[in-house]
């Protein structure tokens, strides 16, 4: 039961640590286009190597 709680504890703190960077980046951002097809390839090359390797496996 204490682990839960020291985990939870734990998950604010990283959560308050990286929000107000989050929130600064992405008001840098607004700006700047976005590169889809530079997350979209590297996700399907992964999701491709995984369907093979059930179906070989």
């Amino acid at each position: 039961m204490w682990e839960n709680v020291v985990l939870g504890i734990i998950a604010l703190g990283v959560l308050f640590l990286f929000i107000p960077n989050i929130k600064s980046s992405m008001r840098r951002n607004r700006d700047v286009p976005s590169d889809w097809m530079g997350a979209i390839i590297p996700i399907g090359v992964v999701v491709i190597f995984v369907v093979f390797l059930l179906v070989v496996g």
